[in-house]
Formats: C-alpha cells, structure tokens, sequence
C-alpha cells in the first residue's frame, strides 16, 4: 500500500535545484544575431506618438473604450444588446417622424 505523503515525495525527488546562468552567452545564444541591438536602438512608436486613429480621441472616449476593456464577456455582451435595442428603437422613432413629414408635406420637394 503507498504511504500518504508518497504523492509528496515524488514531486520533491522531481525539483531542480540547479541554477542556470542566462548571462552567459556560450549557454543562451543568440537565435537570431543582431537582432537585440536593432530592438535596442528602435524605439517604441506608440510611446513616441500615438496612432492616428487615437490622436482624434478626446479624454471622454478614451475612459470610454477604457470602461469597455475592463468589462467581462458577459457584461460586453449585455452593452452590446442595450446597444441593438437603442438603435432599433431609434430606428422605430426615426420611421415614424419621416412618415409625419411625410403627412404634413415637409418633405416635399419644390415644383420647378
């Protein structure tokens, strides 16, 4: 019968203690040469200046898309229907209000 902690034993006789030192570049070489000395001498683009889609954003609609990022799944999704709902809604209004121009002759176009 196995002992109780023998599940434990196991798992400590599997550690490694040994230290690797990824310094040393006989151990870690390069994959690709020169390519940490390209990364090094660019610099990030979005920290310099942001896109140009981001740079018409004003405050408003950045803690916008910032609300909308920290949503869950599940909670984008209910945003995503109340969204569908409004614009069907507005829809709706928007049908309505034409069919009144429509009665009235608001929208009627001049006789030449």
């Amino acid at each position: 019968m196995a002992s109780p902690n023998g599940g434990e034993d196991f798992e400590i006789s599997l550690l490694s203690f040994e230290k690797l030192d990824r310094a040393s570049p006989d151990l870690w070489p390069e994959q690709l040469p020169g390519v940490a000395e390209f990364a090094a001498t660019c610099k990030n683009p979005i920290a310099t200046s942001p896109p140009k889609w981001m740079a018409e954003l004003e405050s408003e609609d950045i803690e916008m898309l910032k609300e909308l990022g920290s949503l869950t799944t599940a909670n984008l999704m209910e945003k995503v229907k109340g969204l569908q709902n409004l614009a069907y809604q507005l829809g709706l209004e928007e049908s309505r209000e034409m069919t009144r121009g429509k009665f009235l002759n608001i929208l009627e176009r001049p006789k030449k």
